[in-house]
């Protein structure tokens, strides 16, 4: 009998996505409701995705994604 392969988190599918160089891009939290109590600079920085920064998540995603 087959060796049973770990699933991919579908959860965590949809919402980041695996550079080609590695890097883990996801979208920022907060641009849901609320957007008069916030700054511009502060949505202008929500707007754009960002990368997690760090190596020990970034494996763990990694690892959640592909297997």
């Amino acid at each position: 009998m087959p060796k049973q392969k770990q699933k991919t988190h579908k959860g965590l599918a949809k919402r980041v996505k695996v550079s080609a160089r590695g890097k883990i891009k996801h979208r920022n939290g907060g641009a849901s409701h609320l957007m008069s109590v916030k700054s511009a600079k502060r949505l202008r920085k929500i707007r754009r995705p960002a990368t997690v920064t760090s190596n020990v998540m970034t494996k763990k995603i990694i690892a959640a994604l592909h297997s």
